[in-house]
């Protein structure tokens, strides 16, 4: 474990890996708000193939990421997994940017959504092995923040080269690549990995939930029923705009958001580590709740402002801190295993949320998505509860599921 701790109480692994998602992100969202725009109004793709483009990319990161946590776990490595996926997203960008169809985007969206399936899970397990138990809430904490702050101000770099490229596209998809690059090469120089012998053909873990005792299973269920409801949050931008926020101004509403979000993530992972990781996480599902609950009754633009506002709360409340939770539920030689298989049950069940959502939101009314969405927290929520402190804790050995 690196015990070094240069800023903010952090090992340096955890500090640099902050930093790697926040040059990532930089990159990222320098394309991903611009790319339905690039692909409608330069290249003349319609709505259907554009969200056809998207779901094939977003599926290929789900249902990789618990492959990858379960290979990097069999080889004993997480550092040159963790650079490769990086990597992988970095050579993306020259597709898009080249890009004289559809076709090489699509390519671009799979390949860069293919090296986040392949890093996400290297990446948590890194954090969680250079940090002490008591302090996975600040370094969780610490690394959304540092992510989000990426998304905060990739699309701000993306709007100011349009404004002195006269809204030249492909130019900033290949600006792109820098910060990408930046993020790679800090893995390679700067993240260090306590080498692990690699296991035998007989020690090698097999992809199963055998692994892992209740308490993760059960997790795991909790998180699938909470993101059914958690839909896109495209259709929060939609109830802002029903509503009366102008299209000019959706923009601020969600930098607002992402800027709320990027600086209580690592506060609030500060004080998950001292006030407890479970009431926070339990504390995130009912604030969810009242929020979509507040969605949906809300009938002014005012209101719309304090509720996302208090969301970005909420997340900051709720992603670092479901992770760190998981380090103490999980054995610590799966820890990699665990952290793909939590990402990819979570992000197979966000697949019909939106759909549910749109089709609520078409046949009954704008307002039922959202109560969908706070029934199926406050679910998620008593299911919690009753995890955490009705049942009886199951045996487990001490030097296994560290608490």
């Amino acid at each position: 474990m690196n015990r070094k701790k240069p800023l903010f109480g952090l090992g340096r692994n955890v500090t640099v890996a902050g930093w790697v998602s926040f040059f990532m992100d930089v990159s990222s969202e320098m394309i991903y708000p611009l790319v339905p725009l690039f692909l409608a109004s330069v290249l003349g793709v319609n709505k259907s193939l554009i969200g056809l483009i998207e779901g094939i990319a977003e599926s290929t990161a789900s249902l990789l990421k618990v492959f990858s946590g379960w290979f990097s776990d069999r080889i004993g490595n997480r550092k040159w997994l963790m650079a490769a996926g990086y990597g992988i997203s970095t050579i993306s960008r020259p597709f898009v940017a080249l890009a004289a169809g559809w076709h090489p985007v699509m390519a671009s969206r799979f390949i860069d959504r293919f090296g986040k399936g392949v890093r996400t899970a290297p990446r948590d397990a890194i954090i969680a092995e250079s940090t002490d138990m008591n302090s996975m809430g600040r370094a969780f904490g610490f690394h959304r923040s540092m992510d989000t702050l990426g998304a905060v101000a990739g699309p701000a770099l993306a709007f100011w080269l349009l404004s002195i490229t006269s809204n030249n596209y492909r130019v900033i998809f290949w600006l792109s690549m820098i910060p990408a690059a930046i993020a790679v090469l800090l893995i390679v120089c700067f993240i260090t990995e306590k080498k692990r012998a690699i296991p035998s053909a007989s020690e090698r873990p097999k992809l199963s939930w055998r692994l892992f005792d209740w308490r993760f299973r059960f997790f795991v269920i909790i998180a699938a029923v909470f993101a059914i409801g958690n839909s896109s949050d495209v259709f929060l931008i939609l109830r802002a705009q029903q509503l009366g926020i102008t299209s000019a101004m959706i923009p601020i509403v969600y930098l607002m958001f992402n800027l709320v979000y990027a600086l209580s993530s690592f506060p609030l992972g500060i004080l998950a580590d001292r006030f407890g990781k479970k009431r926070m996480i339990w504390i995130g599902f009912v604030l969810f709740a009242a929020l979509y609950f507040g969605f949906g009754k809300a009938t002014d633009t005012l209101s719309i402002w304090f509720l996302f506002g208090c969301y970005g709360l909420f997340m900051g409340l709720t992603e670092g801190i479901q992770k760190a939770y998981l380090t103490s539920i999980i054995p610590s030689e799966f820890k990699a295993t665990a952290f793909g298989l939590y990402n990819t049950v979570v992000g197979i069940a966000a697949f019909p949320a939106s759909f549910i959502a749109g089709w609520l939101w078409d046949h009954v009314s704008p307002s039922s998505t959202f109560y969908f969405g706070a029934g199926t927290a406050i679910t998620a929520a008593i299911l919690f509860a009753l995890m955490a402190w009705a049942l009886p804790q199951a045996a487990t050995k001490p030097d296994t599921y560290p608490s």
